[in-house]
């Protein structure tokens, strides 16, 4: 793999084992990239020729060119037991929340309150610097070369996660909150929203990887006046308007008592409901819902593991999907894992609608990879950049050892990325036609060094921020259990008869 280091330095022939193209795996396939760009894909014949006729045109148009500028033959790599496929899209994520991941387990719904909030809160420019990075990096080592990032409550400037995002190499749907509501009292002008909301669309023009969204938390937090300005400001400039809906029963329930309308509902009355929507997880839907939200061209980002993990319901994907709605897959920030997020995917359907009709394939397996690849690219308003390996395309891309037992024998290549495949495969991880990863680290950057900074700031942050937990750690949920049972496996500590018993908040600086 040493020769992609210099991937970004030439014309360069990827020629792999096999190929992911949207039909499926081909094999006597190339790819043939150039600064950041996908020039041709196909047979390998084919686009041979076309490289040649390339290489000849241009050198026609200059036959006098100086020695520094002179076209050479494109570097050509062989990998063999490979499969080059695109990289995937993680249409949801909060990518300065990476400090409490773990801290959320077994926790209920909206710990937005009692977690993300407080310590999002309490995080200074050096915090934040730490947790994306933490973040990019392992959305990358999971496959993922574009994250929708939909917006931080931290103070810092958003440009602390894009400086951070372009240095690691993520591609990154910038999103920023502008909501005006906040605790039921006015926060902001709609003016000031809305300059705001200008001032990030207009200023990042220059960086290849940021892509500008706005965004909403949750649209109880956004005046009717703010709604219209906001959405309308997406639409004109082809840019997503991210926010939470109909995630949670009490967010309905809350939007019910303040307006009378569910947040869907509000939405469309509002005329905010459009192909600029990127809706975050949308799992408590109304046929009414789904159908106004079909019909207005938005899209949806499918959170599966953040419903099994603290969820109040599954997103009808599957019958979303069969509606021709846009879908895309993300994480929510859980676990940045792209071949597991795609079982969950899959997984979620199955149990929740598939079994009751005994539809063994819920999507065939293709549903849930094009969900995670050119179903994100257009769920984030990149559709045709991303997501996809075609000419035109940017060269974001993952290169996977399929020489492997989860692959011998191998059939079907989509349903084996769904249900077998796991990002120890992934050898290497290239964005904009630059080598990123390699096995999971840095190249040019000190992976280690950086872990050893991660762990001191992050338990900085932790132990000061305001942090309520519901759930106890793993650890004493087991005392407790101990405790009640007596014993009964013989195994445990005997101080586990101590533990304590109330089901009372758990401040997390208990933890560690």
């Amino acid at each position: 793999m040493t020769q992609l280091r210099s991937l970004h330095q030439a014309p360069t022939l990827l020629v792999p084992e096999k190929v992911l193209l949207p039909e499926g795996a081909q094999t006597g396939h190339a790819v043939l990239v150039d600064d950041g760009q996908i020039l041709a894909a196909g047979p390998l014949t084919e686009v041979a020729a076309h490289t040649k006729s390339l290489l000849t045109d241009a050198n026609a148009s200059d036959p006098n060119p100086k020695a520094d500028q002179s076209i050479a033959e494109p570097v050509r790599i062989d990998l063999p037991g490979r499969l080059l496929m695109p990289g995937f899209i993680d249409t949801h994520h909060h990518l300065t929340q990476t400090f409490g991941k773990s801290i959320v387990f077994g926790e209920p719904s909206e710990i937005f309150q009692r977690v993300w909030v407080p310590m999002e809160s309490n995080m200074d420019a050096e915090a934040i610097d730490v947790a994306t990075r933490l973040a990019a990096w392992e959305s990358l080592r999971g496959g993922f070369t574009t994250v929708t990032d939909a917006g931080t409550r931290s103070n810092v400037d958003v440009s602390a996660i894009s400086d951070v995002t372009t240095d690691v190499g993520l591609r990154c749907v910038l999103g920023v909150i502008c909501n005006d509501l906040g605790g039921g009292v006015r926060t902001s002008t709609v003016a000031e929203v809305v300059a705001a909301a200008e001032r990030h669309l207009s200023r990042w023009d220059a960086e290849a990887l940021v892509h500008p969204s706005l965004a909403v938390s949750i649209p109880e937090v956004a005046s009717d006046e703010a709604l219209v300005a906001i959405t309308r400001l997406a639409r004109d400039a082809g840019v997503s308007f991210q926010t939470h809906l109909n995630e949670h029963i009490v967010a309905v329930e809350r939007s019910l008592i303040s307006s009378g309308e569910r947040p869907l509902e509000r939405l469309a009355r509002l005329g905010a409901l459009g192909p600029e929507l990127l809706a975050a997880h949308a799992t408590l839907l109304t046929p009414r819902e789904i159908r106004l939200l079909r019909d207005s061209g938005g899209a949806i980002a499918y959170n599966p593991v953040a419903s099994s993990w603290k969820g109040n319901a599954v997103a009808p994907a599957l019958l979303m999907h069969e509606f021709g709605m846009r879908i895309g897959l993300g994480t929510d920030g859980t676990r940045s894992d792209a071949f597991r997020l795609l079982d969950a995917a899959e997984t979620a359907q199955r149990l929740t609608g598939g079994m009751d009709v005994i539809d063994s394939s819920a999507g065939g397996g293709w549903t849930w990879l094009e969900q995670g690849l050119r179903g994100g690219a257009d769920a984030v308003g990149l559709s045709g950049q991303i997501g996809e390996i075609s000419p035109g395309a940017r060269a974001d891309l993952l290169i996977l050892n399929i020489d492997t037992p989860e692959f011998v024998p191998s059939w079907d290549v989509p349903w084996e990325l769904v249900r077998l495949a796991n990002r120890d495969q992934i050898e290497a991880v290239i964005v904009e036609g630059k080598l990123r990863l390699e096995h999971g680290w840095p190249i040019d950057w000190d992976g280690r060094a950086f872990l050893e900074r991660a762990k001191d700031v992050s338990r900085r942050v932790v132990e000061n921020s305001p942090i309520t937990r519901i759930d106890p750690n793993a650890a004493d949920h087991r005392a407790r259990w101990m405790a009640e049972h007596g014993n009964a496996t013989g195994s445990g500590s005997p101080a586990s008869a101590n533990a304590p018993r109330n089901g009372g908040a758990v401040s997390a600086r208990d933890d560690f």
